[in-house]
């Protein structure tokens, strides 16, 4: 079963990223879907909150996390070697693939020369990038995501909508009409029994599957381990039970060394979640060894797939330091209203927009970069500190310097764009015509619709073009009935001082 969605694995793919203003304003109107966002984001934002205040030394984890992706990507052709050359010996086959093409044709590869004609799939966001469902459909194989919620996806044929938590815009009730139009079960909107219908239909799936599909959280250089992180125990049973199983691993998910991997588990549980450290945590090491359960054999691919050119942008290598803990979706204002699907591909939110035109090309994802009001919360709460406002107008600049044969799908009006930015330093730099527009801003929203709220006016909807469109989806701070000038030269004036 195949998700419904469009593929972008190279520059000259179309991901349509200018379809984001249109999902943006039908997820603004979804009032639905708007509170299974706010809930859940919000939900995640204050556990993470509450798990990093119990670690005096959090900020110190955080800079050493840095230091330690830096020095990978940095050496990122030692460390792949180190870590083939580590699988290996510990039994395991390592595959190299450029494009997603290469990756799926390997896995569809190792499957028919085992005679598998089903699948059991872990949650792993490469499997998405590259789209092996439908290469893996394609070939005969049925692949049966285990995740629950990649398994609610499944059966509603949507990709991912949140890094983490991919169901996060699906209620209990959505969940429970899947299952009855899927399943044939009966209707309950109670967490257990849904978990439990879940469970059913999985276990089967699991003792019929010949191959087991992974991703990997982190890569260990050193001792060439694969690190999986995970809630359910889904990722277990897909690792073991079938007698092959094949690990896609992004090249940027190396660490060092295995010492190095208690740092980014103390990280990365409590950045995501907000739990000290997620429920099974499996170091999986070369395939089975004689008296040991598991695989018979164990495949690694590493998959470039853009990942290089990233590399090969000095300005724009400190995005692939990402963890994938999902905390910037959590923390962003324009995620948590538009909603992951808005973004076009499979990574949303601020790192979406960072990563997806680096793999997909820019040319194709070309919107993303404005989608970001830049306020710096999802550099506040990065565990590894990558400055996503910087490098999102890094490539914002990029957009603006795409060849002319582009130029109308450019983002926006880059003239108009410019003049009023010389018209905005033209009025700072002359007080009287800032005054004058201050003063004519705060007559004309006296015909707009405002409201009060904890002692702030907002103004609820401003009918001209082109401010009616950001009051279309947030209202807008109301300018104070009196400027910071004026009432400074009025508190001059009670104390007998004269103002220039």
């Amino acid at each position: 079963m195949h998700r419904e969605g469009r593929v972008a694995t190279d520059p000259e793919s179309e991901i349509h990223s200018n379809e984001i203003h249109e999902l943006a304003r039908q997820n603004l109107a979804d009032a639905h879907l708007q509170e299974a966002y706010r809930s859940s984001t919000l939900r995640l934002y204050e556990h993470r909150l509450a798990a990093i205040r119990q670690v005096p030394d959090f900020e110190l984890l955080r800079d050493r996390a840095r230091a330690l992706k830096r020095e990978v990507i940095e050496h990122l052709d030692h460390y792949l070697q180190e870590f083939a050359s580590s699988a290996e010996r510990a039994g395991a086959s390592v595959h190299w693939a450029e494009r997603s093409e290469e990756a799926c044709a390997q896995v569809v590869e190792i499957a028919r020369r085992a005679g598998v004609t089903q699948v059991v799939k872990a949650k792993s966001m490469v499997s998405e990038e590259i789209e092996l469902n439908h290469a893996l459909e394609a070939a005969g194989i049925r692949a049966v995501e285990t995740d629950l919620g990649e398994f609610i996806l499944q059966l509603a044929h949507e990709r991912p909508a949140h890094i983490v938590a991919p169901a996060i815009h699906k209620t209990r009730g959505d969940v429970a009409n899947l299952f009855v139009t899927h399943l044939h079960s009966e209707r309950s909107e109670q967490l257990e029994r849904l978990t439990l219908i879940a469970r059913q239909a999985l276990r089967r799936a699991f003792a019929e599957a010949g191959m087991g599909v992974s991703g990997a959280n982190f890569a260990v250089a050193e001792t060439g381990t694969i690190v999986l992180i995970e809630n359910e125990g889904n990722i277990r049973f897909s690792t073991t039970v079938p007698r092959i199983h094949v690990a896609l691993v992004g090249i940027e998910k190396l660490i060092p060394r295995f010492r190095d991997l208690a740092i980014f588990l103390r990280l990365l549980a409590r950045s995501g979640t907000g739990q000290k450290l997620t429920s099974y945590t499996s170091l999986l090491t070369g395939p089975r060894r004689a008296g040991e359960d598991g695989p018979v054999e164990l495949h690694i691919i590493l998959l470039d797939n853009g990942r290089i050119r990233t590399l090969a942008d000095p300005k724009m290598r400190e995005a692939l330091y990402c963890i994938r803990c999902g905390a910037c979706l959590n923390a962003c204002p324009v995620y948590r209203k538009i909603g992951g699907h808005a973004y076009g591909w499979v990574y949303s939110g601020p790192i979406g927009a960072l990563i997806t035109p680096q793999f997909a090309g820019l040319g194709a994802a070309r919107e993303l970069p404005f989608a970001s009001s830049l306020c710096g919360a999802c550099r506040e709460v990065c565990p590894v500190r990558i400055n996503i406002p910087d490098l999102l107008l890094h490539l914002r600049h990029q957009v603006q310097s795409l060849p002319r044969s582009e130029a109308s799908q450019r983002v926006g009006s880059p003239r108009a764009e410019k003049l009023s930015m010389r018209l905005w330093a033209w009025a700072m730099k002359h007080p009287w015509a800032y005054s004058l527009a201050a003063w004519t801003g705060r007559w004309m929203q006296r015909l707009c619709l405002m409201r009060e709220a904890a002692n702030q006016r907002w103004i609820r909807s401003i009918p001209w073009l082109p401010l009616s469109q950001w009051t279309s989806g947030r209202d807008l701070p109301a300018l104070a009935p009196q400027s910071f000038r004026e009432m400074w030269k009025k508190e001059l004036g009670r104390c007998g001082i004269k103002s220039r």
